[in-house]
């Protein structure tokens, strides 16, 4: 099978741009307790490793090319012999500085001289599988007895379904262990062949800045980088202590910055062909849409126009550039016809009110007699809404498919791109070895470069025109035909009991099933119009306090709009529930918000310290009329954040001037990453609470560009300040806790500062 790699950043000298991988294989899951019969790292040089059980058994063998001199470790690594030290990332670089921490993760317990280190993207391989996604859906889906097992189950079927995926801020969670044994495998093997060299016991070397040593005798990587590929790793391996390890921790210089900085890195429109041509696209309403006229002549005459293709849903004109082909979509004028009633503004909205209302219901979160306990007198009831937002990133979606004698290859930014190779095979009858995929970096996922239409239509057109073809969406088309964060609508009701302890909580949430809709998609499922109650819908509802009695559960609304993963998925929307309600709550009880949070946070003592520190620094003043100071705090993707943030009211304009965040994300692999996408995820967060939701007419998305989003911009970017708490337990994710505790925390500050409650984003005064 073959399968190819892309885009080699280099930092220091490496200079390959690309790479092919001329088959495919893979490995599996590492353990604590390394040996070499339990590696995930190839098994030595390249001869795999077979499962240790009786079922599924499998050989996986690494499948990284090699260039002039590079030596193959394992899956992971290789070295040259000119001291080239390359890291393959399989996770995508979206900005989220992948390609340095994970690198950074290896290099470190290798020991090995950061400027020699460099970066590529790893081929399609199921040693790659990004098993963590799959283990925490077990673990939230089975009871406590059977997490072990059906961890086990889940992660043999990501393996085999070859789910490699960048997603839920699991890149360093779910690889952390493989990259540290990757090294240590590798650190052994260079021991080995310089212990062979000295006639000594291997035990009594080390490796540090690139070379092994034993007192005042050095040996280079590159000298003995071919001699150590071919040895076996030991049975054990020794991970390094904390105090020995000498990257992880620090900011070290990020390798994708140099390509990025002198334009040799390669984005998805930055690909170039030889006799290559140019592709833009028009969609059809939402409603089942197909073209049933257009003025063909008009866009003939355009300049530069080649040709017209039609498909269902959509039509795309091709140009020797893309402004002519833009211009004759333009000019083509294309009308559609939609076989089903057109979704707007008021069928959204009545769509999750049934659903909210009427509509049948799972509970995937019970504890106690929450029925019981929220009967009677005294319960406390509030409704909370969010629309459906953008994912509005900068790089629109894209891809450049070229069809040879051996098949089709496409360049495509892709947070999946197994899923993208699978789609592409199935839309052009190809098998999938015979689809090469090229991973680009990706300019903005945040989950809408998990999809895969950019792919799949390249390769249509590409097999239509027999030419190379990019296809670029216009910026209308990625607005106005994104995989929406799903709209919601929330009843909360809760309880409470002697001293403002939390008796009863329910939260009854109304939405599309996004999730389940989504794998639809990306798996080649049927397309339905109802797929029933999905637990990611309701993910991060259960509010991290005590709570004697609680329910969460989920309704489907059908909306006749797609949606998809939005940064922070469901937890942008069930923090602004939770956390909103809960400084309800506390007035109700008599009491401040930071004293009746703390008093419900006795078995959350990591985000406890959060909310603590957050109200230190941020000099909270109790949360009395008038001071403008919000609350909010919630954990997710294994990490706990809480923010305090101020609200100043200017007419009927709201104004956030500061923005304190403290996390608690376990052990930091590289602090300034961290706090990059901590105050990333900060804006993001602005965005949800005051930016504008999607607005459709006649299955038709209202906005055109980002001036119709009501973005936050530098203007109104409020001072952040960040407090990361060191720690040395596992590592939990970076990129998406920020987003969600903001849009609560300003609701709450608002209501401090005018005593107006708003339960709906986005937050508008005039809206009360």
């Amino acid at each position: 099978m073959t399968i190819a790699v892309v885009s080699h950043i280099r930092p220091a000298y490496h200079g390959r741009m690309h790479a092919r991988i001329e088959r495919e294989d893979g490995v599996n899951k590492p353990r604590r307790g390394v040996t070499r019969r339990s590696l995930l790292v190839g098994g030595g040089a390249a001869a795999g490793l077979v499962l240790g059980w009786a079922v599924w058994p499998r050989r996986y063998g690494p499948n990284l090319a090699l260039g002039p001199g590079e030596q193959l470790f394992n899956a992971f690594l290789k070295i040259a012999t000119d001291g080239r030290v390359i890291v393959a990332v399989p996770q995508a670089e979206m900005g989220q500085g992948v390609y340095t921490s994970m690198p950074q993760i290896l290099a470190d317990e290798l020991g090995a001289d950061w400027r020699t280190v460099g970066v590529e993207p790893a081929p399609i391989n199921p040693v790659y599988a990004n098993t963590l996604l799959a283990e925490e859906q077990a673990r939230e889906q089975l009871p406590a007895w059977l997490h072990g097992p059906g961890e086990w189950v889940a992660r043999e079927v990501a393996i085999r379904m070859n789910l490699t995926i960048t997603g839920g801020s699991s890149s360093i969670r779910s690889f952390e262990t493989r990259l540290r044994e990757a090294g240590a495998a590798a650190r052994s093997l260079l021991c080995m062949a310089a212990a062979d060299r000295w006639g000594i016991d291997w035990k009594a070397c080390d490796t540090e800045a690139g070379f092994v040593v034993r007192g005042d005798d050095r040996l280079a990587f590159g000298t003995l980088a071919e001699a150590a590929a071919r040895l076996t790793p030991p049975d054990d391996l020794r991970l390094r202590d904390r105090d020995e390890r000498t990257l992880v921790g620090r900011p070290v210089p990020r390798l994708d910055l140099p390509a990025k900085v002198d334009g040799s890195a390669q984005m998805g429109a930055d690909i170039r062909l030889p006799g290559m041509v140019y592709a833009s696209i028009a969609h059809g309403p939402y409603g089942d849409a197909h073209p049933v006229k257009m003025a063909t002549a008009a866009a003939d005459e355009t300049p530069g126009v080649m040709a017209v293709l039609t498909n269902p849903g959509w039509v795309a004109v091709v140009g020797t550039n893309w402004w002519a082909a833009d211009r004759g979509l333009e000019a083509l004028a294309v009308e559609f016809e939609t076989r089903s009633p057109r979704p707007d503004d008021g069928t959204v909205r009545r769509a999750l009110a049934a659903a909210l209302d009427k509509g049948e219901a799972k509970r995937f979160v019970e504890h106690g007699d929450p029925d019981a306990a929220l009967a009677g007198q005294g319960v406390v009831a509030a409704a909370y809404s969010v629309p459906m937002i953008a994912h509005a990133a900068l790089e629109t979606l894209t891809a450049t498919a070229r069809f040879g004698d051996g098949g089709v290859e496409v360049w495509v930014p892709t947070q999946a791109a197994p899923m993208a190779r699978a789609a592409v095979a199935r839309a052009v009858g190809l098998d999938e070895g015979r689809v090469t995929i090229y991973p680009t970096l990706v300019g903005g996922g945040f989950g809408r470069k998990t999809e895969v239409q950019a792919a799949v239509e390249a390769a249509i057109i590409a097999s239509k025109v027999r030419k190379p073809v990019q296809l670029v969406w216009p910026r209308r088309e990625d607005i106005q035909h994104g995989r929406f964060r799903p709209p919601a609508t929330a009843r909360l009701k809760a309880k409470l009991g002697p001293a403002g302890a939390i008796a009863g909580w329910s939260a009854r949430i109304a939405a599309p099933s996004t999730n389940a809709e989504m794998m639809a998609r990306l798996t080649g499922g049927a397309q339905k119009s109802s797929y029933g109650p999905d637990r990611g819908v309701v993910e991060g509802a259960a509010p991290p306090y005590a709570i004697a009695a609680l329910a969460v559960e989920h309704v489907e609304a059908v909306t006749g709009v797609p949606t998809g993963a939005w940064r922070s998925v469901a937890n942008s929307y069930t923090a602004f529930f939770t956390e909103s309600f809960v400084d309800e709550l506390a007035l109700v009880a008599g009491l401040d918000p930071l004293s009746f949070r703390m008093q419900a946070l006795s078995g959350q003592p990591r985000l406890a310290r959060c909310l603590q520190m957050a109200a230190s620094i941020g000099a909270w003043q109790g949360g009395e009329p008038g001071t403008g100071q919000g609350l909010a705090a919630h954990s997710c993707f294994g990490s706990h954040v809480a923010m305090l943030v101020e609200a100043r009211i200017e007419g009927d304009q709201v104004k956030v001037p500061n923005v304190t965040a403290v996390v608690d994300i376990g052990r930091t692999i590289h602090p300034d990453i961290v706090r990059q996408q901590v105050e990333g995820g900060i804006l993001w967060g602005l965005a949800n609470a005051f930016g504008n939701g999607i607005s459709i007419r006649e299955g038709i998305v209202t906005a055109q560009n980002f001036d119709g989003l009501g973005l936050p911009d530098l203007m109104s970017t409020p001072e952040i300040r960040v407090e990361i708490i060191p720690s040395e337990l596992p590592p939990g994710g970076a990129g998406e806790i920020a987003v969600p505790p903001v849009a609560p925390a300003v609701a709450n500050a608002i209501f401090a500062a005018t005593g107006k409650r708003l339960r709906h984003l986005p937050l508008r005064l005039s809206d009360t």
